[in-house]
């Protein structure tokens, strides 16, 4: 069976807990590359949730779990809102493999 995992700050992450999602609470971004290495490893992962700040934080974790897994990853905002992380490593790997930015620089108004 296939699992889901929310990993951040226990406040941010813990409602996903009633949606059926493994819960891993973490600190700081150094704890989070540890924790996403491991799950990196483990192949009945099918998707993985990071809350935004920590995600900012250790962005050279995120890529790499990308390279090992076939997990999806997705970085999830928090209270505050959005800083659109998630969309702008969606349209830098859009133009990355079609060679054009179609997606567009978001327009902040």
């Amino acid at each position: 069976m296939s699992r889901a995992v929310a990993i951040g700050e226990k406040h941010e992450v813990l409602g996903f807990k009633g949606a059926g999602f493994e819960i891993i609470p973490v600190s700081n971004a150094q704890v989070l590359s540890r924790e996403l290495g491991e799950l990196s490893r483990e192949h009945d992962v099918a998707l993985v949730l990071v809350t935004e700040e920590l995600a900012i934080e250790a962005e050279s974790a995120i890529n790499e779990f990308r390279e090992r897994s076939s997990a999806l990853l997705t970085v999830i905002p928090n209270h505050a809102g959005s800083r659109h992380t998630s969309f702008e490593a969606m349209r830098k790997a859009v133009e990355r493999s079609m060679g054009v930015d179609i997606l567009g620089a978001r327009n902040e108004d």
